[in-house]
Order: structure tokens, then C-alpha cells, then sequence
């Protein structure tokens, strides 16, 4: 790799790990059933115990629905890439509707506003889910 641009990276120690992620609002989120994956990205809340998804319900059969409930292990990633120093942080565990309650002034302080996408806000509903966190990696460049 002679004529390669690259960067070293290594790891981040659990502090910086959680400052980046009290700190973010949005990754990707890979969902899978058997053989077949889908990702969509998301808008997050992380609090130091829990990491919440708010996650949209459109109807009763969609995609997303489907493979939230086949899902046995959940990757969640989110990132900075847009310079030579950047960050990756890579979240697995099982993903399940978080059963607890949050009103919407709660819930306009967690998350970024919604991205609507060809939709009336009168026809999307909201559910949060939480990623139980068994492993979290994250990575950041060094010099």
C-alpha cells in the first residue's frame, strides 16, 4: 500500500465512548431475518443506562416492523467520517419496544426533529425502541 492515503485508528476507553454518544442524535441501524438485512438510519437517545430508537409506524406490515420483530441481535452504528479525524462507534444487542413512557415535550428534548419523507405528520406514530447495549466498540484515528 505504498501509494494509499490512510489513517490509524484505535480504540476509545469507555469515557469518551459515552461522552460521543450523550453527544449524538443519529446512526444507522441494521436489522436482519435469516439471510436477509436492512438498515435505515435513526435518531437516538442515549442517557448513560439506556439507548433508545425512536422508530416511525407507518402500518401494521411494513418493512421496518417486520424485521424489528425477527431481530434477534441489533447493530446500531454511528460516526464521523468527514475529516481524517474521525470516530465509529458500534453498538450490538437484542432491539425491543422500550416499555416505559415519555411525553412529547420529553421526547422533543431526546431526539432531533423527525424527518418526514412524502408523508402528512397526522399519519405517523412513533414507538421507541431500546437497544440492550452487550457490546459497544468504538474507535476513533490517532497519530
Amino acid at each position: 500500500m505504498d501509494h494509499v492515503e490512510y489513517v490509524y485508528t484505535g480504540g476509545m476507553d469507555e469515557s469518551e465512548v459515552d461522552d460521543r454518544l450523550r453527544s449524538g442524535e443519529h446512526g444507522v441501524l441494521g436489522l436482519a431475518d435469516g439471510n436477509d438485512a436492512y438498515a435505515i438510519p435513526l435518531s437516538y437517545h442515549y442517557d448513560g443506562d439506556r439507548f433508545l430508537l425512536r422508530v416511525s409506524e407507518h402500518d401494521a406490515d411494513s418493512e421496518k416492523g417486520r424485521f424489528l420483530e425477527t431481530t434477534e441481535t441489533a447493530t446500531f452504528v454511528c460516526y464521523d467520517a468527514s475529516t481524517n479525524e474521525s470516530w465509529s462507534i458500534h453498538l450490538r444487542g437484542p432491539i425491543r419496544e422500550w416499555e416505559g413512557d415519555a411525553d412529547e415535550t420529553t421526547l422533543n428534548e431526546w431526539f432531533q426533529p423527525f424527518r418526514l419523507f412524502d408523508e402528512r405528520v397526522e399519519t405517523v406514530e412513533f414507538a421507541l425502541y431500546e437497544l440492550r447495549m452487550q457490546t459497544v466498540v468504538g474507535r476513533r484515528t490517532i497519530e
